[in-house]
């Protein structure tokens, strides 16, 4: 297996007109395609009724109001979920990194997992991180050079870090091999090297970015069960679209990357950063949806922030210098789903954290 993303129903309600303030942060429903701060991907279904020249690269969205304090529920483990292999080591999953390396080295180490010198010290433990290393941070690159070498010390003490394929990989890997290329977005004109930009894209990662880089993300996988959980990057059913089992939807992701094509490549970006499924009516039945078909008693992803998931968004013009208050994973949709983007792009939190979870 190497290191490691398609669609059922998707519940779809009425895309945002003006891409201001979406309509999630004031009504309840599923929203199929939200956006995050400095996050804005184009719906592809040309029976939407879209601005006229609409680019998926405008950039007007909202942001956490500073001070906002966000409530995070943390519920026993499912019963009956699966415990790990005789000699393996505790599991933890990594939320999105976006780049800050130096706040996911003090939550590796507070976790016990790295040494005051930034080394592998877990022995056997078992290392997920969900996705989405660049952008918006300061270090993505150095992110990746770390999950990377933690990979192999890892491995060498009996234990491992291994990492899944987030919507920002995508981004990142389709900017460094289409650039400007148009690419057919049924909504106008898109490129990945502008949707980059916008959505956090940082030239010096561009400019450090390595053939060892790209063949990395390349190859991640894009989901994988783990003692009973099924971890995932986004909060969405697309992953249907791709196969029917684990390895049909990981050799898929991958296929569809190596055959460089900037509109293959677009429509699993556009895929990978749908979110929401999980959230308000029918989410649960839609995380049923994928354990039905892929295993695992929950789900596990990152990508949706967890204060965009409880709807705590206010407006731009905030001041305050506080964040919101994030202090773990946030587990919804009937217990069945357990998010772990605590939002360290706005000022959260970078959750790392022990599956399964205590009560």
């Amino acid at each position: 297996m190497t290191q490691g993303a398609g669609q059922g129903p998707e519940v779809r309600t009425p895309t945002v007109r003006d891409f201001r303030v979406p309509a999630y942060v004031h009504e309840a429903g599923p929203y199929a395609h939200g956006t995050h701060p400095g996050e804005v991907v184009p719906p592809r279904d040309e029976s939407e009724d879209y601005p006229e020249g609409y680019t998926p690269t405008q950039r007007d969205l909202p942001v956490i109001n500073r001070g906002d304090t966000v409530l995070v529920s943390v519920v026993p483990e499912a019963a009956g979920a699966a415990q790990p292999e005789t000699g393996q080591g505790p599991l933890y999953v990594v939320g999105d990194v976006h780049g800050y390396l130096d706040q996911l080295v003090a939550a590796l180490q507070e976790k016990g997992l790295l040494d005051a010198a930034g080394n592998w010290s877990a022995g056997t433990a078992r290392l997920w991180f969900l996705g989405d290393f660049t952008d918006r941070g300061p270090d993505g690159i150095g992110v990746i050079d770390l999950v990377m070498r933690l990979s192999a010390e890892a491995a060498a003490a009996g234990g491992y870090c291994k990492a899944l394929m987030g919507n920002h990989e995508l981004l990142l890997l389709g900017a460094k091999r289409f650039g400007d290329t148009p690419v057919n977005s049924g909504a106008g004109t898109a490129t990945f090297h502008a949707a980059w930009l916008l959505n956090g894209g940082q030239k010096t990662d561009m400019d450090r970015l390595q053939d060892h880089h790209l063949q990395w993300m390349a190859r991640l996988d894009a989901m994988e069960q783990v003692d009973g959980h099924l971890l995932v990057h986004s909060d969405t059913t697309a992953y249907l679209d791709y196969g029917d089992s684990i390895e049909a939807v990981n050799d898929t992701v991958r296929e569809t990357i190596a055959r460089n094509d900037a509109d293959e490549v677009w429509d699993l970006f556009r895929k990978f950063t749908k979110r929401f499924s999980f959230r308000d009516e029918g989410g649960a039945d839609a995380v049923r949806s994928l354990l039905d078909v892929y295993g695992g008693t929950r789900i596990v992803h990152g990508h949706s922030p967890i204060p965009y998931l409880l709807g705590e968004v206010g407006s731009e013009d905030g001041e305050d210098e506080s964040g919101p208050v994030v202090d773990g994973p946030h587990i919804y949709a009937d217990g069945l789903a357990i998010a772990m983007d605590g939002g360290v792009t706005m000022a959260g939190k970078l959750l790392v954290q022990q599956l399964p979870l205590d009560s």
